[in-house]
């Protein structure tokens, strides 16, 4: 099961948990609510979706392909030194040997080590521009999911699905739904250069004002600072 706080962000404090010796120290080192997922496999995938109110459609605002990087051991090579000795892992070497116990460990000849279970970029995940893979059938299944929460209309739904042919057919399992404050996560492409980083930042926050303004125009309340101010709080404390 995966393990994971109420509030936090980026991966921090989230754990897969594969025993109740496992679930006991979680919940003894982490204070707090917690949220307690089935876990899921697969390939891992964030879809941005909007819909202005009155649409009867939304929209993909973009896609994010997970990638989670791993090494291949020789039978003579420890962990640290397989990490070490790759080009992009070493950038993260000390988060993904972390998650090592073992650092001199040494993976048999040919044997594939994940460096990553999360799809968070902060914990060392790839993310890549998944543009190629939206569909309209894509498109429908995820409005619909989206739909299904009322009052929701801008945010990024994380899934895992089997396969990418299963995902451009609409078939996926959602794992997380993040609302406004989100990011179009391609935007942490290698390829994505920072003035489009920042384009495509200064698009989605035009559409999520865009929104709010219609939302408000329609008759519904914004935040009130002493609310907003407890939502900080809160987030602070979590």
């Amino acid at each position: 099961m995966v393990l994971k706080p109420d509030v936090g962000e980026r991966g921090t404090a989230v754990a897969i948990a594969r025993s109740g010796q496992e679930v006991r120290s979680y919940l003894e080192a982490n204070a707090g609510d917690t949220i307690v997922q089935r876990y899921v496999g697969g390939l891992e995938f964030g879809v941005f979706y909007y819909r202005y109110p009155g649409e009867a459609e939304g929209r993909m605002f973009s896609i994010t392909e997970k990638r989670f990087p791993e090494v291949v051991g020789d039978g003579v090579s420890t962990m640290a030194d397989l990490v070490l000795r790759d080009d992009r892992a070493v950038c993260m070497a000390s988060t993904y040997l972390a998650r090592f116990r073992f650092r001199d460990e040494v993976p048999a000849a040919g044997e594939h080590v994940r460096l990553v279970e999360l799809g968070s970029h902060c914990q060392g995940a790839v993310f890549l521009n998944g543009a190629e893979f939206e569909t309209a059938e894509l498109r429908a299944a995820v409005d619909a999911v989206a739909k299904s929460n009322p009052g929701f209309f801008i945010g990024r739904f994380d899934v895992r699905t089997a396969s990418a042919a299963d995902l451009r057919a609409g078939r996926f399992e959602v794992l997380e739904l993040n609302g406004v404050s989100a990011e179009a996560t391609h935007i942490y492409d290698p390829s994505v250069s920072l003035v489009e980083a920042y384009r495509v930042m200064f698009r989605q926050w035009r559409i999520a004002f865009e929104i709010g303004a219609m939302n408000r125009a329609a008759g519904d309340r914004p935040l009130g600072f002493r609310e907003f101010a407890r939502l900080v709080r809160r987030r602070r404390a979590g």
